[in-house]
């Protein structure tokens, strides 16, 4: 089976003889039909908002096109939030969620007036501090119910295991605590389980927040305002799965609210997200160039990128399904690895693969890394971090980062003298 991809040979090597592979490629138009699909979706509820998530790519030129939508941020550092802040997103449209926060962070994200939702309990105090001895009107909790989470295909993921998040009893606890010392409104946040395909997750996760949020209603006499439903809406990386639908899940959701929301009497309260990888991961690709074939044990192809510029397929083994551009229709009747140059014998963007055959100077797509691709990169061999490039509703391009250099690579190394020489 194969993927369709918005970019065809002939384009993508106008932009190579511009801007040398490898580099990553944005589709506007997808990026915009997505993000109106996610408001659409969801205009159910008044209140909603989609706080998109910075870790997944942190270009502001695709951040601005998602401002145009509604979209705030979630920020989980001081760099994604001073990024917020330099494209003019701040206050309430701002959702911290971090987790063994440092002191300047909590300080920094409540001077931005933004949304700060704890991890712990334990941190309470802690914030209260770096707040200046008082605590914002508006907080939100995350919450960790334990266990396993499951749906009917089985088991999802593991909450119990994962280090974020308050249990049932702290929740109720922190609420009494944050009310005592001042906070006026409240929040609930949950991530349970990441990269989901199926429609169910975000209703059946929705269930237990709305749940709790009776509960917490019913026990402390918190003002809820907002359920964050955060992230954990994936994409159907390989070309055999079947891709969510935002428009079912945004009913699912509904569905439950109106069962347990709205005969509680909080009706009111608004639906929060913070997808990140749902939000752009199909709509970038990694674009690389075959420029090496082995032939020893296994057909290998080296490709110019590596690991460096998409790191899940050598961190989790992570499917990236491959097309090689100009040879669409051709059939896939060879078995290759397809690697890059690290010192690292898991630095493969593909293994026992089949795809056409192979020539070099080939440029090859890798799909589905417009969310957690960019932004895991790293320098290690002292390999540069590629451009970016957004692929216009006109079907120009323009460069939204460019590549690194050499003297970027050396730049914290100032205080050497050899720096001069470079």
């Amino acid at each position: 089976m194969k993927k369709e991809t918005f970019v065809t040979r002939e384009t993508a090597e106008k932009i190579a003889k511009k801007y040398p592979t490898p580099f990553y490629l944005y589709d506007e138009a997808g990026i915009r039909a997505n993000a109106e699909a996610v408001q659409k979706a969801f205009a159910w509820n008044s209140g909603f908002k989609e706080y998109f998530a910075v870790k997944a790519n942190p270009n502001p030129f695709l951040i601005n096109i998602l401002r145009e939508y509604g979209c705030g941020a979630d920020c989980s550092s001081m760099t994604e939030l001073m990024l917020s802040e330099a494209v003019g997103i701040k206050g309430s449209d701002i959702m911290f969620s971090s987790n063994d926060t440092p002191f300047e962070e909590y300080e920094y994200a409540n001077r931005l007036n933004a949304i700060i939702n704890l991890d712990d309990i334990t941190h309470i105090d802690f914030c209260e501090k770096a707040c200046g001895g008082k605590l914002p009107e508006t907080m939100s909790c995350r919450y960790n119910p334990g266990g396993k989470f499951t749906l009917s295909n089985g088991i999802m993921d593991d909450p119990g295991d994962a280090k974020y998040g308050m249990t049932h009893d702290q929740m109720i606890e922190a609420y009494k605590i944050l009310m005592s010392k001042g906070v006026k409104h409240f929040g609930i946040h949950a991530f349970l389980a990441s990269n989901t395909v199926t429609n169910d997750y975000y209703a059946q996760l929705a269930g237990q927040l709305f749940e709790l949020a009776v509960e917490l209603k019913n026990k402390t006499g918190a003002d809820i305002r907002f359920i964050n439903l955060s992230g954990g809406v994936g994409v159907a990386y390989t070309p055999e799965q079947t891709p969510n639908d935002i428009a079912v899940i945004g009913a699912g959701v509904e569905k439950v609210y109106n069962e347990i929301m709205k005969p509680n009497g909080m009706g009111d309260v608004s639906i929060y997200t913070e997808m990140g990888r749902y939000m752009l991961a199909p709509y970038g690709v990694l674009v690389t160039r075959a420029i090496h074939e082995k032939h020893t044990y296994k057909e290998y192809i080296g490709v110019d990128a590596c690991a460096v510029n998409l790191m899940r397929p050598a961190m989790y083994g992570s499917y990236h399904h491959i097309t090689v551009l100009g040879k669409e229709d051709r059939p896939c009747d060879h078995t290759y690895d397809v690697t890059g140059s690290l010192c690292e014998n898991n630095d493969k963007f593909a293994v026992d693969r089949k795809l056409p055959g192979i020539d070099m100077g080939d440029l090859c797509v890798i799909h589905d890394a417009g969310a957690h691709g960019y932004a895991m990169g790293y320098n290690y061999n002292g390999k540069l971090k590629c451009a970016e490039i957004l692929l216009k509703n006109d079907g120009s391009f323009e460069l939204i980062r460019r590549a690194e250099t050499p003297k970027d690579y050396f730049a914290t190394l100032d205080c050497f003298e050899i720096y001069d020489k470079l």
